[in-house]
């Protein structure tokens, strides 16, 4: 059936199963063919052009037919050599250089390859004033024009099959026309036949002309055809980008990379290596200069800093290749979004978990629920997943609430596109409406819909009263039938679907996306593994439900700050050139209800900013267990999709090596200099150019192997014996395979979560989230990437997800414990990334961040050593340095001074404020010192001893109270103990070794500085936590009053031990000049 091709020509392989891919220069052009006695293209079908009077040869070794847009796919896409005799083909004059042109000797048109405008078509023939060629989408008029050549370039404009009478009588057209064998006026000359190698053979054999690749000939044409859109005739000189279709931007990446710029990570990289030097003539002088009257304290110290040196080098080096991201909504929208036809944009399931409603407040979580069904995206592709792994009937109520706001807040929010969409924080903007000049129907809306706000907060907030005093026989449901869940330990799963079944619309009658609870089942005897079981049951709820390819998990208190967060995600993970090898994008974390100097570093701006940067120009930034959208697939432990090899031969007999060998050599010894940029100019323009021609909609640019079949028997010992979830598995794209009932589909969704599926499959182990860790997004994200996928970190200008943050000392430690508690757990397992995942696709510099990661809480064995060391040397007298020469004066500078630059050049390029920056410093050392002491402890009583701890949620909530007054709340916890000691230690021996110095002397004070230098140093980073146990300055709390008491009362102790009022060389008897007996 002949189709109009909009003047295109397409080819392809079908042994690889490929498509055509359109090229962007290919835009418009019109092919001037004659019918050539029966000579066709043997790939695609079509006539082969005639350029020069001569019919267009491809292969000049065997003549095979091929048109000139199957000779160009081929070079660019395919196999590079002729189908028929599998010669290299040779670059033509006028196209565009591919890998392997270098070699081959020839004239370089870098001039005219790509100039649109003024190059003339390559040789077509044209006669007639309404049929003409165009090269690369736009040139000058296909006849002779009437005009005087003064007024300039004459552009056609374009029509597709008949023509536009409102086009003017002075603008010249060229008209399109349908797909047919032939094109009047065109004339050519006497056929040239091809001389087939091994004529027995059919063409067949290569793939080329069967049916099915017939089949897909014209289904791309047909795209082809919906996709161009109408061309707008406007006048101008040079108005090029008015006259091209708008699919070209549709057609374009969806997302680029944006390097750091090379006046800034060009000297950051030579300050790292500078200080490495340094740091190797550091430790040469430390080692070979011991302190004799001080062995052990030398030696402990030298120990110390070898370690930091350590720790230093892999959480330095994964920051090599910072880079950021910039994404194109509008061309996401040109290319899933077409008007008037459904949006071909993915399905996205997003999790929300919580636990103890009284610790994570309902309406924190309301809030957040709220934000999603709010988003910027389509309804029908949106499923909200609730899990409740608490069973609370609180949490059940209050969602059932937050349904029925839901159907006024949601149309609201699109309807005025408001930010943010989490009613709690939109409303508590401050929004001057003289300034903005809002529409009056906006400020009495608002205001209507802040009174219903406020109604549904009381509603929920009644529910969290009732929910204080729990009745003795439990909670009972409306219907009078007990609450499940009333034994939290032992109830049944629970699944209530709120919204998205057919009945329940919002207030104006449109769709809503839906919302189900999930409580997942519960029994005594079973090890549930906390939140990333609870996560493994929403992946199987939702693969039965339905099935998106893509998920997304927040934590209840990280509400959508960005409502077109999800479409941000969509342009990395829907990229038709690098999506399909994306397991996960990952949004840093931004939080509300922070005071404003940030004491406890609760912000972690160095690591969002800095380190995660560093890591996305590698293999991507690791998980960080919220705000981050997941490929389904990746999640059930497939490997990434592998590339196709490209083709190692440049000829038919020799290997690639060997003709690099004897061939290349010697073409490349009388290039110039001149000659090589121009080469390499043109080589990175080509590969530009290329990038965006080969985006093609519903084809993959990049050659990817197809995964091998797996047998329903390895499926199911794999995933469980869940035949629709086993099912969804194959299914890369989502979606049901066959229409089920409603009924039946609840049936298997309760089936799913039961607390035995998981008994002898891989979950856990390599599907879904890892368990082994109370960090299990660390764990997951390492998996991932051990097979070989990427992960890609987005920060878009307006923050996607805020949440809130423990801004009281002591909820801060135990978050910090928490961390490191499962970094310890996988350090001594055997997912460690010292010696787990090698032979895979984890690249080496990623390893580095991963042990990083699992290495950290050892530190504080070290550090605490080290922050000790000062106040021993100041009540001792001693110091762990000898006497400072030059050089060494010289070498201590330096490494200080690199230290210095590395951190201020690290702020600069990652747009992090110096006091962010320092505020880390501190927490690190005070973190450190406590709760990743505490974590050590207890992960090696855990694993060696078996004895377990459990940890507690943070406390998650506004401040109510304002002025941030749990800021300065006083929660006693060990953890407290070890920087309190420190502190104290610190302060006395300051004053010790001041003391000591009034009393020996002038002599005694050079000595002292570098000893007071060290103990401020140490004093200096505790100091956030010395403010913190000072509460608000009101009075200091008991607990300090007694620990101060008894270790001033031990330093007092040794002080008189020590006796600094007596010479170190023992007491000076002289004898007395006074006669005593007299």
């Amino acid at each position: 059936m002949a189709m109009n091709t909009g003047g295109r020509l397409v080819a392809g392989s079908h042994n690889r199963n490929e498509f055509v891919l359109i090229n962007a220069d290919e835009i418009g052009r019109i092919k001037a063919v004659h019918e050539l006695s029966g000579q066709t293209c043997q790939i695609c079908g079509d006539e082969v052009e005639i350029i020069n009077e001569e019919p267009f040869v491809a292969c000049n070794e065997c003549g095979l037919p091929v048109c000139r847009t199957c000779y160009e796919y081929e070079r660019r896409e395919g196999i590079q050599a002729c189908p028929q005799c599998k010669t290299r083909y040779k670059r033509i004059k006028g196209f565009a250089r591919v890998e392997g042109d270098e070699d081959e000797d020839g004239i370089d048109d870098l001039e005219n390859e790509f100039d649109y405008v003024k190059s003339e078509p390559l040789g077509f023939t044209q006669t007639g004033g309404a049929v003409g060629s165009i090269y690369g989408g736009l040139a000058g008029s296909a006849t002779s024009s009437k005009h005087d050549s003064s007024q300039g370039v004459d552009i056609p404009l374009l029509t597709y099959g008949e023509e536009d009478l409102e086009i003017a009588h002075n603008q010249n057209a060229i008209i399109v026309p349908p797909f047919s064998s032939h094109v009047n006026g065109i004339h050519g000359t006497t056929p040239v036949h091809p001389r087939p190698m091994a004529p027995e053979k059919d063409l067949a054999v290569y793939g080329y002309g069967s049916v099915a690749w017939k089949d897909r000939m014209e289904e791309w044409r047909r795209r082809q055809n919906e996709k161009l859109q109408v061309v707008k005739h406007q006048g101008g000189e040079g108005d090029f980008g008015a006259d091209l279709p708008m699919m070209d931007e549709g057609r374009q990446p969806l997302s680029r990379k944006l390097p750091i710029s090379s006046s800034k990570i060009n000297p950051y990289r030579m300050v790292i290596i500078l200080r490495l030097a340094v740091l190797g003539l550091f430790f040469h002088y430390r080692i070979r200069h011991p302190v004799p009257g001080a062995y052990g304290l030398w030696m402990t110290s030298v120990i110390c800093e070898i370690w930091f040196a350590a720790s230093w080098i892999l959480d330095q080096f994964p920051k090599w290749c910072p880079i950021e991201r910039e994404t194109y909504l509008d061309r996401l929208s040109l290319r899933y979004e077409k008007e008037g036809k459904p949006s071909e944009l993915a399905d996205v399931d997003v999790f929300v978990s919580t636990v103890d409603p009284m610790k994570e407040p309902p309406l924190i979580t309301a809030n957040t629920v709220l934000s999603i069904l709010a988003s910027d995206y389509p309804v029908d592709k949106v499923s909200c997943y609730v899990s409740d792994d608490g069973a609370a009937m609180l949490t059940f109520e209050a969602l059932s609430e937050t349904s029925e706001f839901a159907r006024k807040w949601v149309p609201f929010s699109k309807k005025f596109n408001i930010e943010p969409r989490a009613p709690e924080w939109y409303f508590s903007q401050k929004i001057d409406y003289l300034k903005n000049k809002v529409h009056p129907s906006f400020v009495r809306e608002r205001r209507a819909m802040k009174r219903e706000y406020e109604e549904f907060k009381v509603r929920i907030n009644r529910l969290v009263a009732m929910a204080e005093k729990v009745p003795e026989e439990g909670w009972t449901m409306q219907d009078g039938t007990p609450w499940p869940g009333n034994n939290v330990r032992d109830h049944p799963g629970m699944i209530q679907v709120f919204l998205g079944h057919e009945g329940v619309r919002d207030i104006e009658g449109n769709e809503l996306p839906s919302l189900v609870y999930v409580s997942r089942e519960k029994r005594p005897g079973f090890d549930h593994h906390k939140k990333a079981g609870a996560m493994n049951s929403l992946i199987r709820v939702s693969a039965v439900l339905s099935n998106a390819p893509y998920l997304l998990n927040v934590d209840c208190d990280h509400y959508i700050n960005n409502s077109k967060a999800l479409r941000e995600a969509m342009c990395f993970l829907m990229d038709p050139t690098s999506g399909k090898k994306v397991c996960y994008v990952q949004f840093p974390q931004r939080f509300d209800g922070i005071d404003r100097h940030d004491r406890y570093s609760n912000r972690n701006v160095v690591f969002f900013d800095i380190n995660m940067k560093g890591l996305d120009g590698l293999q991507g930034p690791i998980y960080v267990g919220t705000g981050c959208v997941f490929r389904r697939q990746a999640l059930y432990g497939f490997d990434a999709p592998a590339k196709k090899k490209a083709p190692s031969k440049t000829c038919n007999c020799w290997p690639k090596w060997c003709c690099l060998c004897c061939g290349s050599r010697k073409n490349k010894k009388g290039k110039g200099k001149k000659d090589k940029n121009k080469k390499s100019k043109h080589k990175e323009a080509s590969k530009q150019v290329h990038a965006l021609e080969t985006i093609e909609e519903g084809i993959e640019a990049v050659s990817t192997v197809d995964r091998p079949p797996i047998s329903q028997e390895k499926l199911e010992k794999k995933f469980g014996q869940s035949p629709v979830f086993v099912a969804s598995t194959l299914l890369e794209a989502g979606g049901m395979t066959n229409p089920v009932s409603s009924t039946s589909l609840l049936q298997e969704a309760i089936h799913v979560i039961s607390c035995g599926y998981e008994d002898k499959t891989e979950w856990g182990k390599e599907v879904g989230w890892i368990y082994g860790s109370v960090t299990e997004d660390i764990l997951t994200g390492f998996k991932m990437h051990c097979h070989g996928w990427r992960s890609v970190y987005c920060m878009p200008k307006r923050p996607a997800f805020k949440g809130s943050a423990p801004i009281n000392l002591s909820d801060r430690l135990h978050q910090v414990l928490r961390w490191a508690l499962g970094s310890v757990e996988i350090f001594l397992s055997k997912h460690c990334p010292i010696w787990y995942g090698y032979g895979g696709g984890l690249k080496w510099l990623e390893r580095f961040s991963y042990i990083n990661s699992v290495v950290y809480p050892w530190t504080s064995i070290p550090l605490l050593v080290y922050c000790t060391l000062p106040a021993i040397c100041l009540l001792t007298g001693k110091f762990i340095v000898p006497e400072i020469s030059n050089y060494a004066s010289i070498i201590f500078i330096a490494l200080f001074g690199t230290i210095a630059v590395t951190g201020i050049l690290e702020m600069q390029w990652g747009g992090v404020g110096i006091d962010d920056w320092w505020r880390n410093e501190q927490f690190w050392v005070i973190g450190g010192v406590s709760s990743h002491l505490f974590a050590l402890f207890q992960g090696l009583l855990k694993v060696l001893a078996g004895v377990s701890t459990n940890f507690t949620v943070t406390s998650k909530g506004g401040d109510e109270d304002g002025g941030f007054a749990e800021l300065y709340l006083f929660k006693w916890t060990s953890l407290l103990i070890p920087p309190t000691t420190l502190l104290i230690i610190n302060i006395v021996a300051v004053v010790v070794g001041v003391a000591d110095a009034v009393n020996n002397g002038y002599d005694s004070w050079g000595p002292l500085f570098g000893r007071l230098f060290f103990a401020i140093w140490v004093i200096m980073h505790l100091y956030p936590f010395l403010k913190g146990l000072m509460g608000k300055q009101q009075g200091v709390p008991t607990v300090i009053i007694i620990w101060s008491i008894l270790l001033s009362s031990i330093l007092t102790l040794v002080w008189v031990r020590i006796n600094p009022f007596v010479s170190r060389d023992g007491p000076v008897l002289e004898i007395c000049g006074l006669n005593c007996d007299d």
